[in-house]
């Protein structure tokens, strides 16, 4: 018989260790986040290493799902950037990749009697991830920016044609929306995967418990199940979206470091 225990809508977000280990007092332990990036890396590599495996000039359809991903970021790294995007097209290429894969991996069933640790796990719920993801971005937008135009780089926060009394101010706005892409970019991402993994526990907690009363609350059941199925199509939405969103946004940022020298 199987035992079912009700986990509140919380602990789906616990990192367990999964193999302890230490290096020096530090903690390096394999999680079960590091081992769902793992799993969605492999997964990305896997996919592209079957796609190209028999190139052909007709393509088949693994071969013609990853032509159509490839050509959509191609599109959109050129369209947004320019001349200056083919050389972080596999930046973003990887980038929207991984994030997608991370939250549609993060909506997959876990078998009940599974270990807690070996659950599915959302590694973009969690913000210190998605801020790496942005700190890195960040990162290379500015030393690319400093590379590409040199101290000129700071007219990305003085736009030409603003008045001189108005500047200080227009300098200080700049600086500070700068300052805040990457709380911006990673706490969008963060947000809307945990909140709606949050939504779909609470939605599971009320279909157990009115069926888990029977009688009649077991067939006012048929509500949380039927608002449940609404919100994992939604979530599948989400994931594809926050992706393309995240995305989108670092294609503009790596614009402005590349054509900062105009503003």
């Amino acid at each position: 018989m199987i035992e079912l225990r009700a986990a509140g809508p919380l602990e789906q977000f616990e990192i367990v260790p999964i193999v302890p280990l230490a290096l020096g007092g530090i903690d390096i332990s394999l999680t079960n986040s590091a081992l769902w990036m793992l799993i969605g890396t492999g997964a990305i590599i896997l996919f592209f290493a079957m796609a190209t495996r028999r190139a052909s000039l007709i393509p088949g359809r693994l071969q013609g799902a990853a032509e159509v991903v490839y050509e959509f970021i191609a599109d959109l790294v050129r369209d947004t950037i320019g001349s200056d995007g083919r050389k972080f097209f596999p930046y973003v290429f990887t980038l929207f990749l991984w994030i997608l894969v991370a939250n549609l991996f993060g909506l997959l069933p876990t078998f009940p009697t599974a270990p807690h640790e070996l659950h599915v796990f959302t590694t973009t719920s969690h913000l210190i991830v998605t801020l790496a993801l942005a700190m890195l971005t960040i990162l290379i937008v500015v030393v690319y920016g400093f590379m590409k135009n040199g101290l000129k780089f700071f007219k990305l926060f003085v736009p030409s044609g603003v008045p001189a009394w108005l500047l200080p101010l227009i300098a200080v706005i700049e600086l500070v929306s700068f300052l805040s892409r990457p709380i911006s970019l990673s706490v969008r991402l963060f947000a809307n995967m945990f909140a709606g993994h949050i939504i779909l526990k609470l939605f599971a907690g009320f279909i157990i418990s009115l069926f888990g009363a029977g009688g009649a609350f077991a067939l006012l059941g048929i509500f949380p199940f039927l608002g449940a199925v609404a919100v994992t199509m939604l979530e599948f939405l989400v994931a594809a979206l926050q992706a393309y969103v995240f995305a989108v946004l670092t294609c503009i940022y790596l614009s402005d470091a590349a054509h900062a020298a105009d503003h």
